[in-house]
């Protein structure tokens, strides 16, 4: 039984030296020349106009953990899709439920004005 497992070991070694040996040879490799140019946010000439680390408002947060939830649908979507045939009016229900339980997310996330930009 153990020895059915070699192979998972072996690739897994492999896996995590195969970068570790790539970073440690990629640093005697490259030169290594720091200059102002390298060392600014954007090597393109444009100089940066303020800091990068200015605030953000919590709604653009709001927003993008908003398109995660409802974007992940999609995957809940595929295997039934696959499907469809095998599951006949029983998965059509099941799937007929779930899409209105996001449709009252998405109603209640238009209610709490979760969509406005300004």
């Amino acid at each position: 039984m153990p020895e059915g497992y070699l192979p998972i070991f072996i690739f897994l070694v492999v896996a995590t030296l195969f970068p570790l040996v790539l970073l440690l040879v990629m640093k005697f490799i490259r030169p290594q020349i720091p200059s102002q140019t390298k060392l600014e946010a954007y090597e393109c000439g444009i100089h940066a106009a303020s800091n990068a680390r200015g605030r953000y408002t919590v709604r653009f947060y709001i927003i993008a953990i908003l398109f995660v939830i409802f974007d992940v649908e999609t995957v809940f979507l595929f295997p039934w899709a696959v499907r469809y045939k095998q599951l006949g009016w029983f998965g059509v229900s099941e799937v007929s439920v779930f899409l209105a339980i996001l449709v009252v997310g998405y109603i209640w996330a238009l209610k709490k004005g979760a969509f406005e930009w300004v």
